[in-house]
């Protein structure tokens, strides 16, 4: 049983911001030092997967756990010598999407920069598409 490594804040882009299209998703440097970091702690993962699942107060949260095998729809994306799959239920929702990992004093968190989505609660953990 996968157990989820930590929470993501979800933000609006403008939709005349230019991301790269050729990938699913695309990776910060930071987001992808960071994913280095956390795989070093479990040997026997190939990556991460992200997941969305339905709850928060604006409807669906991104999860992030440890993944040993792909899946047999998961999309697969290679940057950097890190892999990060994606669940086939959140592959729509995350097309064009930029993942970066930022630190403040008072956290620390993957942040998904998505054109995609139409609104986000107040905290940031849940979005509509």
């Amino acid at each position: 049983m996968s157990r989820i490594i930590g929470s993501a804040t979800v933000r609006m882009v403008e939709k005349t911001r230019k991301l790269p299209t050729k990938a699913a998703l695309v990776l910060t440097q930071s987001a992808v030092n960071q994913i280095k970091k956390i795989l070093k702690q479990k040997p026997e993962a190939i990556g991460l997967k992200i997941s969305v699942a339905q709850r928060g107060c604006n409807g669906l949260s991104y999860t992030l756990d440890y993944v040993q095998e792909k899946g047999k729809f998961d999309e697969v994306v290679s940057q950097d010598g890190v892999k990060v799959l994606i669940d086939p239920k959140a592959q729509f929702t995350l097309l064009g999407t930029e993942m970066d990992f930022q630190e403040s004093p008072l956290a620390s968190e993957f942040i998904f920069n998505n054109p995609n989505i139409k609104g986000t609660c107040g905290c940031g953990e849940s979005f509509t598409i």
